[in-house]
């Protein structure tokens, strides 16, 4: 079968009616009129964002009462608590070569099937052995979805509304760890296990119903596919021509570079961008985001400080903060954004620290939990920003 498609004339006429939108360039539809089948297929994408944010946030609101009913002590429940960024890391490891190979939508679905298998593993577990199994088949599938869900949303959205389709991946992590925090305040562990399960539900449901993203289309050599799911994201009256030969063009030239080996990185004109690129990771990790994210209820019971105000108080903040980070980012820029997190999370782990030394030595006990909440807070805004 021949895969090539005709450019020499556009796709659709490129003249606009008077009720066609067009961009100030006169390019196509304007940011003003987005089509309704992007923004359809953005959010069902996203509803994997949402599942990594309940993921993550799963571990927190549940500690006592897992602890309670499956008999674990800690070092059995913090076994459960990590396991999940461990199958993260098998997933992310195959997520680039899974969403080239089988493509965007393929990937999302077959993480949520291991979401799905995760989550009931830890409703319907009676030992720890099944909650660790559930928890790492969570951190495959949410470790697959950390790579592809920002990808094919960066991939389905023109230049003028990428930023600000890609910031709503954040913004749906965000609001599944905290709705997860907020309902786990309030029902039983396994009950919360069986919610997780229905945006897994939600999007593997989905797929099949939106297009798959041109751009890997294009690079799977399927040009006829890619130009009308290109179409189809773009509106019926909208004229595609000069993207879809962006995207043939980029393809092209993609495929004409020699594939580059992992160690060319090392060399020192990268030296530079590397150090900052993965020290900027590292650090982020070591910040203590994870214990904090992983055992927030814990740190609370454990300052005197009431669980459920303090969770209610991380949920308050922590959706507008990442909000407000999203619509500084372009604004202030990267790096004052980055200096402001890292003194933000260092002040929140100094006073989350000094809380429970001034326990151990029995001295201002009436401020300490105080000290421990605004800790917590502090390094959440900092870190969200």
């Amino acid at each position: 079968m021949d895969n090539k498609t005709d450019f020499s004339s556009p796709l659709l006429p490129t003249s606009y009616g008077p009720n066609d939108a067009v961009d100030s360039q006169g390019k196509g539809p304007s940011s003003s009129s987005i089509p309704t089948t992007l923004i359809i297929t953005t959010l069902v994408a996203v509803f994997g964002s949402y599942v990594f944010g309940s993921a993550i946030g799963y571990s927190s609101p549940t500690q006592s009462a897992i602890m309670r009913d499956l008999n674990l002590g800690v070092a059995q429940y913090s076994i459960f608590g990590s396991i999940l960024t461990i199958g993260a890391m098998i997933g992310a490891v195959v997520s680039g070569r899974i969403a080239d190979y089988a493509g965007r939508r393929v990937a999302m679905g077959f993480s949520q099937v291991f979401c799905i298998l995760g989550w009931l593993a830890i409703t319907f577990s009676k030992v720890a052995w099944w909650l660790y199994v559930g928890r790492l088949l969570v951190g495959c599938g949410i470790g697959l979805l950390s790579y592809v869900v920002p990808v094919y949303v960066a991939e389905i959205t023109p230049k003028n509304l990428r930023g600000a389709f890609t910031a709503v991946h954040q913004l749906m992590i965000c609001c599944g760890m905290s709705l997860t925090y907020l309902i786990g305040a309030y029902v039983n562990w396994r009950i919360l296990a069986t919610i997780g399960i229905i945006p897994c539900l939600v999007q593997l449901l989905s797929l099949p119903f939106i297009p798959d993203s041109p751009r890997w289309l294009a690079k799977a050599g399927r040009l006829k596919e890619s130009d009308s799911a290109l179409q189809r994201l773009r509106g019926k009256n909208a004229d595609v021509y000069q993207e879809a030969t962006e995207i043939r063009d980029h393809t092209e030239a993609f495929q004409k570079q020699t594939e580059a080996s992992i160690i060319g990185l090392f060399q020192m004109q990268y030296l530079k961008s590397l150090t900052v690129g993965v020290g900027l990771m590292i650090l982020q990790q070591f910040g203590g985001i994870n214990g904090i994210v992983f055992y927030a209820n814990s740190i609370f019971i454990s300052s005197g400080f009431s669980e459920s105000i303090g969770t209610i108080a991380i949920v308050a903040v922590k959706i507008p903060m990442t909000t407000i980070g999203v619509l500084l980012m372009d604004k202030s820029g990267r790096r004052p954004l980055l200096l402001v997190s890292a003194v933000g999370t260092c002040v929140g782990c100094f006073l989350a620290a000094l809380s429970f030394v001034l326990q151990d030595l029995h001295k201002w006990k009436g401020v300490s939990p105080i000290l421990a909440l605004v800790g917590v807070l502090r390094h959440r805004i900092g870190f969200n920003i």
